[in-house]
């Protein structure tokens, strides 16, 4: 059975599930504190890109336990994270531009995180504009741009991007979406962070035209949390806690009554405003190191 899943930490686990001696790739594991676990994966040859199913690059997974719970100062320990991470990849200068872009639609809250992460960041680009300053010790010059999605505006989503980045001209796109996860538990408690860009809907099925470094000509990071699940994954895993499970013929039901069904959580409205809070955050914390810390 194919699941469906944006998590390159996931797809870690199907290997070993599978007792599969993939090569290509390297993984480091740390323990922040007791509630936050950072994995790292680099995926570092075409073996990797193989067993993986994604191009080579490094894919940082950031679980964090407690969000919907409120424990204490989780949300501010995990941007402070997040932002730790983010630094590695996105180098702060004097000259540094960088467009942040929500992928997704505002409309549709399990979609929405990009939208509503964006505009929470904040964009400085009109300042550097006012001020003909070519650069700032405390700033970066940030624009911000939510394109939607294809079915609202009827353009292709990774082509309106390009426009922008073409008048931008950005050393940094920095993009934040809405993924697919196979694994319940890491819905509201997982952030997905890597360089290799990213194919919108790839999760769902629905692939569309990829956003890297090859299509914009810049370096291209990206910001995910799980947001939703396929409801095949969901009956999947309560068959294999009752010790029931036949994949096969749970697969083909589905194939049989031509069900594609995508599911999320009751409380997707609380988790779209954490992680917004989350990421933004870190964002910030990364991009205006002199006026966020």
């Amino acid at each position: 059975m194919q699941y469906r899943t944006d998590l390159a930490i996931e797809n870690h686990e199907l290997i070993e599930e599978a007792r599969a001696r993939a090569t290509g790739y390297i993984k480091k594991q740390q323990q922040k504190d007791e509630d936050i676990c950072v994995t790292e994966i680099i995926i570092t040859d075409e073996q990797g890109e193989i067993a993986f199913g994604k191009p080579k690059g490094t894919y940082i997974t950031i679980e964090v336990d407690g969000i919907l719970e409120q424990k204490d100062k989780i949300k501010e320990r995990a941007a402070h994270t997040l932002a730790e991470e983010l630094k590695k990849m996105i180098k702060f200068d004097y000259y540094l531009k960088v467009l942040v872009v929500g992928l997704g639609n505002e409309k549709v809250t399990p979609d929405s995180l990009g939208p509503h992460t964006v505009d929470k960041v904040k964009i400085t680009a009109h300042l550097f504009e006012i001020f003909k300053a070519d650069g700032d010790w405390e700033m970066a010059n940030v624009s911000g741009f939510n394109p939607s999605v294809t079915g609202v505006t009827g353009m292709e989503t990774a082509d309106l991007i390009e426009k922008v980045t073409s008048m931008v001209h950005p050393d940094v796109v920095l993009i934040v979406d809405s993924l697919a996860a196979r694994n319940i538990d890491r819905m509201s408690t997982t952030i997905q962070l890597c360089d290799t860009g990213i194919e919108p809907g790839a999760g769902m099925g629905n692939r569309r035209k990829a956003i890297s470094e090859e299509t914009l000509g810049c370096k291209v990071v990206s910001i995910g949390v799980p947001t939703v699940i396929d409801s095949r994954n969901l009956i999947i895993e309560a068959a294999q806690a009752t010790e029931f499970a036949d994949e096969k013929k749970i697969d083909k039901y589905f194939k049989e009554k031509e069900l594609n069904m995508i599911v999320t959580s009751t409380d997707i409205d609380e988790i779209i405003k954490d992680f917004s809070d989350i990421i933004s955050n870190a964002i910030n914390i990364t991009l205006h190191p002199g006026i966020y810390s």
